[in-house]
């Protein structure tokens, strides 16, 4: 009895750890899925290198992204041709990239971000977010890409965070880690 009196911090009262505690600690993963035409072996990539990701965090989080790139000085329009929102479209598209990796329900959100710059929007998504992992693809060299520079690149360098780029499989290039295992031995 004499201890407590003295002794202020044992009458504080222990709080409890929310349920939300361990969601907020939970490292965030956003990947940016580019939903173009032609752009399935670069998504594939960027899949398999989110597979790996995820499989060293067992707690995280994914966050998979697409940039609805909005003109600067034309009139840009919700909806497609058949009158469907693209937002709803994307938002789908992305669900449906992200089905193979299997993940529970409150690991996974989609999001659609509508911007001028898709490198800007990525990087205010990350710093919003928290995100702790940036994974988005790059594709092939040209020279517009050269001479304006590219949204990974953009990304990069201005990111808070880890960014990794995936580049898609060369074609022609079958060589991989489990095929080479498998390969025949000369004699």
């Amino acid at each position: 009895m004499l201890r407590r009196r003295f002794n202020k911090d044992l009458k504080k009262s222990i709080t409890e750890p929310s349920f939300a505690t361990p969601i907020t600690v939970a490292p965030i993963v956003a990947v940016a899925v580019d939903l173009t035409e032609g752009s399935l072996p670069l998504n594939d990539a960027l899949r398999t290198a989110a597979a790996r990701i995820l499989a060293t965090l067992p707690s995280a989080r994914l966050a998979c992204l697409n940039v609805l790139k909005l003109g600067r000085v034309t009139l840009d329009y919700t909806l497609d041709e058949q009158g469907r929102s693209k937002q709803v479209e994307r938002l789908v598209a992305l669900r449906h990239w992200a089905e193979p990796l299997k993940l529970e329900e409150h690991r996974l959100t989609t999001h659609v971000l509508e911007a001028v710059d898709p490198a800007h929007a990525i990087l205010e998504f990350a710093g919003a977010n928290r995100v702790d992992h940036i994974l988005l693809g790059a594709r092939q060299n040209s020279l517009l890409r050269n001479l304006l520079g590219s949204v990974s690149a953009k990304v990069a360098a201005e990111a808070p965070c880890t960014v990794t780029v995936v580049r898609p499989a060369r074609i022609g290039d079958t060589s991989s880690p489990s095929s080479a295992d498998e390969a025949p031995q000369g004699p």
